[in-house]
């Protein structure tokens, strides 16, 4: 029985098939943490969502900007981006269904000491409090009013967290922090421009797990492709498995027990990660 964490599909079905064979993985009694951004970029973002939503209970997976970028399209009034490659999804006679499942899922996965969240998690918050912040959102998103909040989710405002936050700001913030998250100030300030490797680190800024914590938890999360897995500096147990497969990179899975690494080289042309 082994659990797997595999690090940003966006739409590489393939590479995460030939990735479970690899791992021999059994869905009778293996399960897969996926650390979200399961569509867009790649080739095939409709049979990873079907793929995932089919698993069922052997697939533990929070959601993703590029998640909630479908979600936003789909079910909040909102536009496809230029690029974008989430057409089939919206076309698909299935679509309700998947798009009900990818609603569903947390912006979260705590179990004993390790954590799983998209982007990281702000050295503020402790596991208690990012799993109870987590549950604001999926309670909106899960709510009557979803339509309203998905409209509104987009924006910058506010950088930065605090506990008196509350309305759309708060939930705003809650999303960036979880989602879209890569440098941060010593206040906990997030920006929202720098996208690219360490280097590109705006002054005051650094990397979220290069600031201490009160705790020592074991972080697991993705979205960061510039990092290629690496997290130099880190002043935290962390794991980055966002290794830019929809970039011509690879897909990469960590065996939570043993903490052994397993990857697939991408079959998309090399680009620019992000």
């Amino acid at each position: 029985m082994s659990t797997y964490a595999i690090g940003d599909l966006h739409g590489c079905y393939s590479e995460w098939m030939v990735l479970l064979d690899k791992l021999s993985f059994n869905p009778a009694q293996d399960t897969l943490w996926l650390v979200g951004d399961l569509v867009n970029r790649g080739p095939d973002s409709l049979a990873c969502l079907r793929e995932a939503e089919r698993l069922g209970s052997r697939v533990r997976c929070v959601l993703g900007n590029h998640d909630f970028h479908l979600l936003v399209a789909a079910r909040g009034g909102g536009k496809v981006k230029k690029h974008a490659s989430l057409e089939a999804v919206l076309a698909a006679p299935d679509r309700e269904r998947l798009l009900d499942w990818l609603q569903s899922q947390p912006l979260a996965v705590h179990e004993g000491n390790r954590l799983m969240t998209h982007a990281g998690l702000l050295p503020q918050w402790d596991l208690a409090q990012v799993v109870s912040l987590s549950g604001e959102v999926q309670a909106a998103l899960m709510s009557e009013t979803s339509g309203r909040f998905l409209n509104q989710l987009y924006g910058n405002h506010p950088a930065q967290w605090s506990n008196a936050l509350d309305g759309m700001d708060r939930l705003r913030c809650i999303v960036n922090v979880l989602t879209r998250m890569r440098f941060i100030d010593a206040a906990g300030r997030l920006d929202f421009d720098a996208n690219q490797g360490l280097e590109s680190a705006p002054p005051g800024f650094a990397p979220w797990f290069q600031f201490p914590r009160d705790d020592d938890p074991q972080l697991v999360f993705g979205h960061w492709a510039a990092l290629g897995g690496e997290t130099p500096g880190a002043r935290v147990r962390v794991d980055a498995l966002d290794t830019g497969c929809a970039w011509g990179g690879k897909l990469t899975a960590l065996d939570l027990a043993t903490g052994e690494c397993t990857s697939v080289p991408s079959h998309q042309s090399q680009g620019s990660p992000r």
